[in-house]
C-alpha cells in the first residue's frame, strides 16, 4: 500500500491530523505530544495564521505568519528568531485547530488568539534576551 501525502489526505478527507515533531512552536505545540488539524487554505492567508508548508527539499514545516507580502509570507516559529520568506505556492494547508492534552482548541478561540498576540508582541524582547544569553554563555565558556 502506497503512503498518502499530506496534500492527498487533505484533498481526500478535507483535513490532515499530524503529531508535532520538533520544538519550533513551543510552548504552544510540544514535541510528539500535541497535534494539529490542517485544512486546505482556500483564500490568501493572513497575519497570525499557522500554515503548513513544504520546502523544496520535501520537509514539512508548521510556523506562524508574521507578515503578508504580495507574493510570499514572512514566517517564523513561536520558539525561533529567524524569519523565512515562504512563496505562496509552498503552502500545503493551514491549521484549523490544535490539540493539547487531547483537548481541541480552534484557532479562532479567544484563548488561542490571546496566546498568538502575546507571542508576536514579545518577539523582539525575547530575541534580544536570547542574543544576550548567547553572548554571556560564550564569555563563560572562554573563561
Amino acid at each position: 500500500m502506497e503512503k498518502m501525502t499530506i496534500e492527498q489526505a487533505i484533498e481526500q478527507n478535507g483535513y490532515h491530523l499530524a503529531t508535532i515533531v520538533g520544538d519550533s512552536m513551543m510552548p504552544l505545540l510540544r514535541n510528539r505530544r500535541d497535534m494539529v488539524k490542517v485544512v486546505a487554505a482556500k483564500n490568501k492567508l493572513k497575519k497570525y495564521d499557522l500554515p503548513l508548508y513544504r520546502r523544496p527539499g520535501g520537509e514539512y514545516v508548521l510556523h506562524r505568519i508574521v507578515k503578508v507580502k504580495k507574493n510570499y509570507y514572512v514566517i517564523c516559529g513561536d520558539n525561533r528568531f529567524s524569519r523565512e520568506k515562504v512563496p505562496l505556492e509552498w503552502i500545503v494547508g493551514v491549521a484549523e485547530s490544535v490539540f493539547r492534552d487531547e483537548q481541541e482548541v480552534p484557532v479562532t478561540s479567544p484563548e488561542y488568539l490571546r496566546y498568538v498576540k502575546k507571542v508576536c508582541r514579545t518577539f523582539w524582547p525575547r530575541r534580544i534576551k536570547n542574543k544576550i544569553t548567547k553572548i554571556q554563555k560564550k564569555k563563560t565558556s572562554r573563561n
